[in-house]
């Protein structure tokens, strides 16, 4: 199977290893009850050394890089990995397919960042677009969903199906109350995105006690077109597949959208309380359409 990127394991460069030694530290402290699920030829499961972090890092970069337009900073482009502060101190759900070499199986991946994550990092990343004071003051567990993609040559059912098991059981270990995270429309432009936007504003803006907001200054007016103007099913189809399908499970919005140029995206904060799709995972999510790329790229 042709790869659209280079093997992922080999062995890294001195500034590739330099930026993955310390979450090799990290995983006493991110050590979860969360158990691998197999099926068929693929596994998911969190990533359990450095070594992996370092190949669904580089998947990132394929992705958000190579095939969106993203622009990398730092030393991104010489190591062709995507990384940033928060990956040491997050768990990193991995798919593998292992009839692929060893060191080049990471086929899909997700960042999940609790509470105590984002202690230890000092913030969770979404509240660098937007005040989550609302989310974070809730009581129980909580949990920022991010840097979801999956292969090119595996947006299929059958992986959509397995990442979202994943994310269940992740859930479920923890006994996780809310999630939340920056999902991401393709392009910079919020009059291109005006019926999408809208419809959010519309149909999907969250209650008060769960409304986090864009800071001021990056904050996107989202109502850019009047109710009666959005026709409710052709907008809802053409959302992302990932954020849709938080949608049909009752996940809502955030007030106003960030521009987000360095991923060449427009973000909108998705907020899903998990009492609201308890076991329906694997059940309700439209995962027949081909994901061309996950519209949760970043803290999330």
């Amino acid at each position: 199977m042709t790869a659209l990127y280079p093997r992922v394991g080999s062995a890294p460069s001195a500034r590739a290893a330099a930026h993955t030694s310390s979450a090799a530290q990290c995983f006493p402290q991110g050590a979860s009850r969360f158990e691998p699920v197999t099926a068929g030829n693929q596994v998911i499961r969190l990533a359990q050394s450095a070594k992996e972090i370092d190949a669904a890092q580089a998947l990132r970069y394929r992705v958000f890089y190579d095939e969106m337009g993203a622009q990398p900073i730092s030393n991104m482009k010489d190591i062709q990995r995507d990384f940033d502060q928060y990956d040491e101190t997050c768990d990193h759900l991995v798919v593998l397919d292992t009839t692929r070499p060893i060191d080049d199986q990471v086929v899909g991946t997700y960042r999940f960042m609790r509470r105590e994550h984002a202690e230890a990092a000092g913030a969770f990343y979404t509240a660098s677009e937007y005040n989550i004071d609302p989310l974070v003051a809730l009581p129980g567990a909580l949990m920022e969903l991010g840097r979801s993609c999956v292969h090119a040559d595996y947006r299929d059912r059958a992986t959509m199906q397995l990442l979202w098991r994943g994310v269940a059981e992740y859930v479920n270990a923890h006994d996780i109350k809310l999630m939340f995270g920056c999902a991401s429309l393709p392009g910079t432009d919020p009059d291109a995105l005006a019926v999408q936007l809208s419809y959010l504003y519309h149909h999907h803006m969250a209650p008060e006690a769960l409304r986090a907001s864009a800071l001021p200054e990056r904050f996107t007016e989202m109502c850019r077109l009047p109710k009666d103007k959005i026709e409710p099913r052709r907008a809802l189809a053409s959302l992302p597949p990932l954020l849709k399908g938080y949608l049909r499970v009752g996940g809502f919005v955030g007030d106003g959208a960030v521009i987000d140029y360095q991923f060449n995206t427009t973000d909108v904060c998705i907020i899903v309380k998990t009492d609201l799709i308890a076991g329906r995972y694997t059940r309700h999510y439209d995962l027949g359409e081909r994901q061309e790329v996950s519209s949760f790229k970043k803290a999330s």
